[in-house]
């Protein structure tokens, strides 16, 4: 069989239960953005089953516009009553079309890099010395350079603190270690995001667990699969696989995107149902003794934006609220748009800036009409990180955002 032949395959298991009923709409950000219908899910498996049965040519050009315009988010799959693989097919379709029409040269260069250690290590290194010079946060606007500053300003360790804190840490850890974990630490999340490595090590301490390193890891895969590189994405499961090998424990992620990518590393690659079935994220580890908080008194509010993949993809919903809810003085607020996606989605917001930020316009608006105003919106998602902050930055609200578990440390 054909590579052709066994992504038409792919597409066609994946998609075989949809019977078009349309409760996907609501749930699509794209959808809601344009009200074009082949900008829903239920469009594009038309448009996807046409490339699978041959009556549409991967040459199209409308049909490569309105499947590369989807974010990817996976919203539409838990709302879906046939249990439609949506990400499954597409992920085939996106195949299809690289292999015909080529991946295009803006995504093309950002995944190159992220393939190579020796490329986006430097590259991390050279945007985290331009973030301490204040540059980003004073260059952070809404046209397109200043959103990209807003992005790289947003990375920073929290500015915002607890207004009355009346504890000191005591200690390493308050309980003797006696699990073994392992941190994945990814590429984005190690390159500008390592304080909040930082902050997931020391919970992970205070929880009983050994936090060993393992060399060797690095991107886990899923810019590439999720833009139709499912090579790369296979050659980079393969390398993680091959750091991971011989360690024991859950391996413990921070990062949404990254821990739905890893748990569904066994639909890439041979052998890997161990490995993904040890994969947890921080949440699902970390629910601290209020006990450990009670004298301390946040007196912060907080909005709390659940990745896509995190609730979509892995279905981790309660544990990241049981946990932010376990921080006296913690107000915490959970807008009703906080299920739809911030429109960032790995390097759409570069490839498709104009229908990002479409799509992040309505959470922004949202956010800036609660009340009480948060200080802070919290995400696990370094992506969603930089996107939203970026946006609060362009509306001109004073709102930081920040990692769950920094809130928690």
């Amino acid at each position: 069989m054909s590579g052709s032949e066994q992504l038409a395959r792919q597409m066609d298991q994946a998609l075989a239960s949809c019977v078009h009923c349309g409760f996907c709409l609501p749930a699509c950000p794209t959808y809601l953005a344009t009200s074009d219908e082949a900008d829903s899910p239920r469009g594009r498996i038309v448009l996807m089953r046409g490339l699978s049965a041959g009556t549409l040519s991967p040459d199209d050009a409308a049909v490569a516009q309105h499947l590369d315009a989807c974010l990817g988010c996976r919203g539409c799959e838990p709302v879906c009553p046939s249990g439609v693989e949506y990400s499954k097919g597409l992920e085939a379709a996106r195949a299809m079309l690289a292999r015909r029409r080529g991946i295009p040269f803006v995504a093309r260069m950002v995944l190159a890099v992220f393939r190579r250690k020796w490329l986006w290590r430097p590259i991390m290194a050279m945007t985290r010395m331009l973030r301490a010079t204040g540059i980003p946060a004073q260059l952070a606007g809404s046209g397109r350079l200043g959103f990209m500053m807003g992005m790289v300003a947003a990375s920073r360790e929290s500015r915002v603190k607890s207004r009355e804190l009346r504890v000191e840490r005591q200690g390493k850890n308050s309980r003797l270690s006696t699990l073994n974990s392992q941190l994945f630490t990814g590429c984005v999340m190690q390159g500008l995001f390592s304080h909040v490595h930082d902050a997931t090590r020391r919970a992970l301490e205070q929880a009983g667990y050994n936090v060993q390193e393992v060399r060797g890891q690095g991107c886990c895969g899923a810019l590439h699969l999720h833009a139709g590189d499912d090579e790369g994405a296979r050659a980079l499961a393969r390398e993680n696989l091959a750091a991971f090998r011989g360690t024991e424990g859950p391996i413990v992620v921070n990062s949404a995107g990254c821990g739905a990518m890893l748990k569904e590393y066994a639909h890439l690659v041979e052998d890997a149902e161990d490995f993904s079935a040890r994969v947890r994220d921080i949440s699902e580890l970390v629910q601290p003794d209020p006990s450990q908080l009670s004298t301390l008194n946040s007196q912060l509010v907080a909005a709390y934006d659940a990745p896509c993949h995190l609730q979509h993809a892995q279905r981790i919903h309660a544990q990241p609220l049981a946990m932010l809810k376990s921080v006296p003085g913690l107000t915490l607020l959970v807008p009703p748009g906080s299920s739809q996606c911030c429109g960032s989605a790995g390097i759409y917001s570069l490839v498709e800036p104009g229908l990002s930020r479409e799509v992040l316009a309505a959470k922004i608006a949202e956010l800036a009409a609660l009340e009480p105003r948060p200080d802070v919106v919290l995400t696990g998602n370094p992506g969603c990180l930089m996107q939203i902050g970026a946006g609060l930055r362009a509306a001109g609200l004073d709102i930081e955002v920040r990692h769950p578990i920094e809130m928690l440390d």
